[in-house]
């Protein structure tokens, strides 16, 4: 590698355009191109136009080559538009430049070098898929019970370690804990390795292999640190360890670092991601200097001041306080309602107002903590017929947990229906594989009757394993039972014994992925709706309605999402549900974490609140509903935090002042099985709605074979599992057979061919 000629270094001229669009500090962040520098950009402040305009400056005053420049950011939307804005600001193309995301720059070093790690240049990146199904390979060489540790919760240790910096031969006792029975180094070395002969790298990989690739090879190293004279960073609070270990080893060399972020907007730490980088900055580049940008121009000032105090509240943070020049505007608008039915009542007719007003739907937001607080608001905008976007994520009832919660449900009520049960067959896994439900499905095209149907004559003989035969006896069973329960109980009751003795509850309790406690909060969230209709059947009635809306309508579109999802989005009007206690701060999330945590939910809450340009509204519920149980409802602390000069508090009619709902409680936390505890790798379940041929060589009239009741006692006929054999008997198509090489068996008509 060999760098350019170093550039002619020419100040840019006090009147220069690009400086003159500038505020004093961002102008003080462009021009201090000397050394290590912080800039605390706060929410709204213009870090994007600070960090283009410092790479415009660089190259404009000739400080540094294209090539002689490094920046790099989390997405590539982030990545495209820096490029676009420099090049629109240099009055050229961007060219030569290293702009991108870390993996991406990361891989674009790693090809380069490839050999040093034990790779080829045309290495493949896997998906996350590929890399799950490998891990579950090596679960099962080496023995791990995969119910207990199943791949994808091992293959998201292995990913924390990765984010942590930490090879295989780093992974100490402490580390390790008890995953996989306190063999995650192992399994992780094993992991590695086998990359490794299928000249493979997964994500992670790409920034770990890059430090080794450092640490052992010096040489290697200050090629970069010769070559790169300027590095910069976008989101900064968002980097992991091994992006942290990988951007200081290249700024070591000239230490002209730029690291741009917000300490009051690290969200993302069940990403990897560590706010102490961003914390510690100083200590790590000694005579770094920070810059604060806290001249916003998002927001009004009440929004502004009123989540700068809240967020005060935290001792984990570098301090900023943010203003603005713009008008005053409203305060917020703190609402108590009854419960989650008034929340999401209220929200949504008020979106329905400002749009009659003439306001945009694009403008507004309804910014929720979780996703299955989004049911509620869905259903209300839907009987409202306000067009709305679930932004980050499907809508609630296409989520896949729910759906398959919903499958149950639709076969319990018609066993014909095919689909559904195709669906869940194998749903939690029960060994009924591909294999089986082809066996199943043969049978069904061939007497013209539901899989259902088949199934249940298909355990009367020997055309499956004993194994999978007993698995779907039992499955069969249960819908008989749970059938039977519906007409005794009513369908919340139902729903939740379904969910429980399927095992399907019990499959996400013991799933190990970080979005495992978040599935089982939407399947409680299900089982609550069912309260609102009078029969299950009117329930899965009023889904198909749902599910039918037309997601392709143009025009606009109010949005709803999670917090974590509007990072970085601003609205005209931002509407915050739920702030109480266990809900928001998440119960779980500071159980987990502690006082860390319960920082992390605060930055949310002002991540959520900064969106806002114009409006905010924040609700909270004296009670809610869970699983049939009234529970009563504390305010979140983040609203007693709010000051009360910048708020406008507001209760909802006869809240306070009358009798509460009937059967109301305050006992603690009702569970029907769904613990909030469980979390784990996800699961894996059977394609819905495929069918498969079977094509067989021999013989070729087993795909239409002869109608029932036409194969007669003596006749020799041939089955394409067992071979030939007589037939002793026919009982309704249910033929007993002596085969030559098997014995007797049950089998069906259909299933066999006259010799």
């Amino acid at each position: 590698m060999t760098a350019n000629t170093d550039p002619l270094d020419v100040p840019a001229q006090p009147t220069a355009p690009y400086l003159q669009r500038l505020n004093d500090p961002q102008r003080e962040a462009v021009e201090s191109v000397d050394g290590p520098l912080l800039v605390l950009a706060g929410a709204g402040t213009g870090k994007t136009r600070v960090l283009t305009t410092r790479i415009g400056h660089i190259l404009v005053t000739r400080r540094a080559w294209p090539n002689q420049i490094l920046a790099v950011t989390f997405t590539n939307k982030a990545a495209r538009e820096m490029r676009d804005r420099v090049a629109a600001m240099i009055g050229g193309a961007s060219e030569g430049l290293w702009i991108g995301t870390f993996h991406a720059i990361a891989t674009r070093m790693l090809r380069r070098h490839a050999e040093l790690v034990g790779l080829q240049s045309n290495f493949t990146i896997l998906d996350q898929d590929d890399q799950i199904r490998l891990v579950k390979q090596i679960i099962e060489a080496e023995e791990i019970d995969d119910k207990r540790w199943p791949a994808r919760a091992v293959h998201a240790a292995i990913e924390r370690f990765k984010d942590r910096g930490l090879t295989p031969d780093k992974v100490g006792v402490a580390e390790a804990g008890d995953i996989a029975d306190g063999r995650i180094g192992e399994l992780y070395k094993i992991y590695q390795d086998r990359l490794k002969v299928l000249n493979a790298a997964d994500f992670g990989d790409l920034l770990l292999h890059c430090v080794t690739l450092f640490l052992e090879h010096p040489d290697v190293l200050a090629d970069y640190q010769q070559q790169f004279h300027y590095v910069l960073v976008d989101e900064y609070q968002d980097s992991n360890v091994a992006q942290y270990l990988w951007l200081r080893l290249l700024a070591q060399g000239r230490n002209n670092i730029c690291c741009v972020g917000d300490d009051d907007q690290s969200i993302y730490s069940w990403r990897g991601a560590e706010v102490g980088n961003i914390l510690r900055f100083d200590k790590d580049f000694p005579g770094a200097k920070v810059i604060r940008l806290e001249q916003n121009y998002r927001s009004t000032q009440q929004i502004l001041s009123a989540a700068s105090q809240m967020i005060a509240h935290n001792s984990g943070r570098l301090g900023k306080t943010l203003w603005t020049e713009a008008e005053s505007g409203e305060p917020l608008h703190i609402r108590a309602v009854w419960d989650g039915e008034s929340e999401a009542r209220f929200i949504c007719d008020e979106i329905e107002t400002l749009q009659r007003g003439g306001a945009s739907l694009d403008g507004m937001a309804i910014l929720v903590r979780a996703s299955f607080q989004m049911r509620e608001f869905e259903e209300r905008l839907i009987t409202l017929g306000v067009p709305y976007r679930v932004v980050g994520g499907p809508r609630f009832y296409e989520r896949a947990e729910i759906r398959d919660a919903i499958a149950y449900l639709r076969v319990v009520a018609q066993p014909n229906d095919d689909l559904a049960l195709e669906r869940i067959i194998n749903t939690p896994k029960r060994g009924l594989g591909t294999a089986t439900l082809q066996t199943i499905h043969r049978h069904s095209r061939a007497q013209n009757i539901s899989l259902y149907e088949s199934a249940r004559q298909i355990i009367e003989t020997d055309e499956i394993k004993p194994q999978a035969r007993s698995s779907l006896r039992k499955l069969l069973e249960a819908f008989d039972r749970w059938r039977a329960m519906s007409q005794a109980v009513d369908q919340m009751e139902l729903a939740g014994t379904v969910l429980d003795e399927s095992g399907y509850t019990d499959m996400w309790q013991n799933n190990k992925a970080p979005d495992a406690p978040g599935r089982l909060e939407n399947l409680k969230e299900l089982v609550s709706a069912l309260r609102e209709f009078e029969s299950l059947e009117g329930f899965l009635e009023h889904i198909s309605l749902v599910m039918d809306r037309d997601d392709g309508a143009a025009g606009e579109m109010a949005s709803l999402m999670t917090l974590h999802a509007a990072k970085g989005l601003e609205f005209d009007h931002v509407f915050l549900p739920g702030w109480e206690e266990e809900v928001f701060p998440n119960r779980r999330s500071v159980d987990d974490g502690g006082s860390a945590a319960l920082e992390e939910e605060r930055r949310l809450a002002y991540v959520g609140i900064t969106r806002a340009k114009q409006r905010v509204w924040i609700c909270h519920a004296s009670s809610r509903r869970v699983y049939g149980q009234w529970l009563s409802c504390a305010p979140s602390r983040f609203i007693d935090e709010l000051p009360d000069e910048f708020v406008e508090h507001v209760v909802e009619p006869g809240l306070y002042g009358g009798i509460g709902e009937p059967g109301m409680t305050s006992s603690g936390d009702q569970n029907w099985g769904a613990s909030q505890q469980g979390r784990g790798p996800g699961y894996q379940r059977m394609r819905s709605g495929g069918r498969s041929t079977e094509r067989v060589s021999r013989p070729s009239s087993l795909q239409e074979p002869a109608p029932s009741g036409l194969v007669a006692v003596g006749i020799r006929v041939f089955h394409q599992k067992f071979g030939y054999g007589t037939v002793q008997s026919n009982e309704g198509g249910k033929l007993e057979i002596d085969f030559e090489k098997a014995g007797m068996k049950k089998v069906m008509e259909s299933f066999v061919e006259t010799a």
